[in-house]
C-alpha cells in the first residue's frame, strides 16, 4: 500500500501538465533528458531539469545514466497502487472493461464519420393516430396479426412476420431459407395498453434504438401514441425515413387493416 506521504508527493508531481506531458512521452519505452528537452519549445532545459526532479522523487520516472546520456523509464508502480486503493480487483476489471468499451466506440465512431459520413446524433419521433376501433382489436392488430399489416421487410416480400407479447418477446422476421431479422425486443409489456420494445429497425451500426406504443380508449377510438428515440453514428436521413415510415405504417396500414381489414398487399394494389 502507498504511504500518505508518497501518495502527496505523487500527486503533486502528476498535477502539472507538463509532468504529465513527460509520462506521455516515456510511457511507450526510454527517452533521453535531451530529447525530452527538445519536445517543449517554450519551457528552458533548466525548467525540463526541474520537472524531472520531481518526477524522479515521486518515483514516476526511473533514470538510467550509459555514459553521459540519462535515460528516463516510466516506473508504473506508484499509479497502479494510487488505483488499487480505491479500487478492488472487481472494479478495476470493470474499470478496465469499460474503457475499452469506450475506446472502441470512439475508434469506431471515428472510422464510420470517414467512411461513411455518419455523425453522432439523436432523434425523437411522436406520433399519434386513432383509430376507429375497440382497443384491444388495436393490440392484437399489433401483436397477434402484425404480418398482415407492417408492410416493410428486411428479408424479401415473402418473409413472415411474428409478434411474442412477453417480456423478453421477439418482434422476429424469418424466411423458409433461414433468413431472417430482429426488428425488437419486448422490454416492457402492460396488454392491452402499453408495450415497449428495442430494436433497430432497419438501422445499423453503433446505434441504441427504442420504441414504443401507448394505447387509450376514447369512445369508439383507440388513440395509439408511438414514441421512437435513437442515439449513436446515425445516417442523416434516418430520421426522416422513420419518420415518414412510421406515419405509414401507423396511419395508413394498420389503420386501414383494424378498421376496414384490408392487408397491405390488398392496400399496394
Amino acid at each position: 500500500m502507498i504511504q500518505e506521504d508518497d501518495l502527496t508527493v505523487a500527486f503533486k508531481a502528476l498535477a502539472h501538465p507538463i509532468r504529465r506531458a513527460i509520462l506521455d512521452l516515456v510511457k511507450d519505452g526510454p527517452k533521453t533528458t535531451g530529447y525530452l528537452d527538445e519536445q517543449f519549445e517554450n519551457v528552458s532545459r533548466y525548467a525540463v531539469m526541474k520537472h524531472l526532479t520531481l518526477l524522479e522523487e515521486a518515483e514516476l520516472i526511473v533514470v538510467r545514466r550509459e555514459g553521459r546520456t540519462r535515460q528516463n523509464y516510466l516506473n508504473a508502480v506508484p499509479l497502479q497502487q494510487i488505483a488499487e486503493r480505491w479500487m478492488n480487483r472487481y472494479q478495476s476489471d470493470l474499470a478496465s472493461s469499460l474503457l475499452d468499451l469506450k475506446s472502441n466506440l470512439e475508434r469506431g465512431k471515428e472510422e464510420m464519420e470517414n467512411e461513411y459520413g455518419y455523425k453522432y446524433d439523436t432523434f425523437q419521433i411522436e406520433q399519434e393516430i386513432r383509430i376507429k376501433a375497440p382497443i384491444d382489436a388495436v393490440y392484437t392488430s399489433l401483436t397477434e396479426n402484425i404480418d398482415t399489416w407492417w408492410a416493410y421487410r428486411l428479408c424479401g416480400e415473402h418473409s413472415t412476420l411474428s409478434f411474442e407479447p412477453k417480456v423478453g418477446g421477439q418482434f422476429l422476421e424469418t424466411t423458409s431459407e433461414d433468413h431472417g431479422a430482429l426488428w425488437g425486443t419486448v422490454t416492457y409489456i402492460n396488454a392491452p395498453h402499453e408495450i415497449r420494445l428495442n430494436g433497430l429497425l432497419g438501422m445499423t451500426g453503433a446505434v441504441t434504438s427504442a420504441y414504443s406504443y401507448k394505447l387509450r380508449q376514447e369512445g369508439e377510438e383507440t388513440v395509439l401514441s408511438l414514441s421512437h428515440h435513437a442515439a449513436g453514428l446515425l445516417d442523416p436521413n434516418w430520421h426522416t425515413a422513420h419518420d415518414e415510415g412510421w406515419k405509414e405504417l401507423l396511419g395508413t396500414f394498420l389503420k386501414k387493416y383494424v378498421e376496414e381489414g384490408k392487408s397491405y398487399h390488398e392496400q399496394s394494389k
